[in-house]
Parts: structure tokens; C-alpha cells; sequence
């Protein structure tokens, strides 16, 4: 399984994953910008994006047509494709990549569905390890009250094709809570480096720099 070794190419692979609302996304926004700033080659490249799939997937998503392991088969495929068409080439030619969301997600929501967790950890044995992998932690009610402040949750988001409340907030509240269960689980078996996404924005990338410079060191690297 190419998860469990060192990809071994010049490039540098940085990973952040949460749930909706953990501030992920502006913390590798803030990342992303502070390199760009101080070194050249940085790549990003953010889940279910491919446009070999991404569309199909947005359809089916409209039309509720999913169940839990054709929406685990559609986001592997997405995967596959910017894995070997983006990820891989931008590592081998020694660029930084900034991935919003990995296998991690599919690991997390797709056992949080129902999934057998073997069977899709073995469909995303093709790979490659990531040099640093965040997992931005915060508790499913502050999650659901930052979703909130723009929208209400969205149907799978809210795991309403699993029938677990007929209320979506409180649907979210349960299916949420699943997949927080299973990125904590993850901690000890993948190493996550787990963050307090309850801390304040500045505090949170004041962190992450420091942890990414030090990896940046370590590949010689200086920023």
C-alpha cells in the first residue's frame, strides 16, 4: 500500500482535512498565500475537482441518485485523475502541493455512511503518502453554527440520504459527528497532526507555518 510509505520525489505534499466548517480551507488559503510569497511552485488542488468526473458527481448530487458506495466509487475515481494527472507530476518535478481534502475524507465519510472502512482504504491503496497531513478538529455543534451563518446544510452534507433524522440539522448533528469520530480514530493510524480549530485564525497558521517551515528544512527547503 503506497499510503504507508514516503512517496521518496523532490516535492512536498501538505494535507488539510476537517469537517465542513473546521476553517480548513482558510487556513491553507493563508498557507498557500505565504508561499507563494517566499518560495516558487506551489500547486493546489481541492477534492472532487477533477473534470474527468467533478460534473457527473455535481449531477448525480442534485438528483439525490447517490447511495453511499457509488458516491465512494465516483470521489476514488476523481481522486485517481488528479493524482496522476496533477499531484504526482507536480511532486516529481519538485513543486509544493497543497491538497484541500484527501483520502483521508473518503476514509472518514465514506465509513461514516455505512461503508466497509477495509474495503475503501484498500480502493485508495494507490496512494502516495503525504509529507504533512492537518486535521483540523472542532466540535460538530461549532461546525454546524459556522455552516449556518451563510446556509443551511446541504442534503448529503447533512447525511439526509442515510435517514438519520428527518430534521437536517439535527441529521447533521449525527452524521457529522460520525465522521469527526472516524478523523479522530485516524490520528494515531495515519499520524494526523491534529489542530484546535476552536483557537483563533492567527494562532492556528502561526502553527502551521512553523511545522511546514521545519518540513521545508528538512527537504532544504528555505523560506
Amino acid at each position: 500500500m503506497r499510503l504507508s510509505k514516503s512517496h521518496g520525489l523532490p516535492g512536498m505534499l501538505i494535507v488539510v482535512e476537517g469537517v465542513d466548517g473546521s476553517g480548513k480551507s482558510t487556513q491553507i488559503s493563508l498557507l498557500k498565500d505565504w508561499l507563494n510569497s517566499t518560495v516558487h511552485g506551489v500547486i493546489f488542488t481541492e477534492w472532487n475537482s477533477s473534470r474527468l468526473i467533478s460534473e457527473t458527481t455535481k449531477k448525480a448530487k442534485k438528483k439525490n441518485l447517490l447511495t453511499p458506495r457509488t458516491f465512494s466509487l465516483l470521489h476514488a475515481v476523481d481522486f485517481a485523475d488528479r493524482l496522476e494527472q496533477i499531484i504526482v507530476p507536480a511532486l516529481k518535478a519538485g513543486f509544493i502541493v497543497l491538497a484541500d481534502r484527501y483520502v483521508y475524507t473518503a476514509f472518514a465519510r465514506d465509513v461514516a455512511r455505512g461503508v466497509d472502512k477495509n474495503w475503501v482504504r484498500n480502493m485508495y491503496g494507490f496512494a502516495i503518502n503525504p509529507d504533512l497531513a492537518f486535521y483540523f478538529n472542532v466540535p460538530v455543534e461549532t461546525s454546524l453554527a459556522r455552516i449556518c451563518t451563510n446556509r443551511a446544510p446541504k442534503f448529503y452534507e447533512a447525511g439526509m440520504d442515510l435517514n438519520l433524522h428527518s430534521d437536517p440539522y439535527q441529521s447533521y448533528k449525527i452524521f457529522q459527528g460520525r465522521v469527526i469520530n472516524e478523523y479522530d480514530n485516524m490520528v494515531d493510524e495515519y499520524g494526523l497532526i491534529k489542530i484546535n480549530a476552536v483557537d483563533s485564525i492567527h494562532s492556528q497558521q502561526v502553527l502551521l507555518r512553523e511545522l511546514v517551515r521545519k518540513k521545508l528544512d528538512e527537504k532544504g527547503i528555505r523560506v
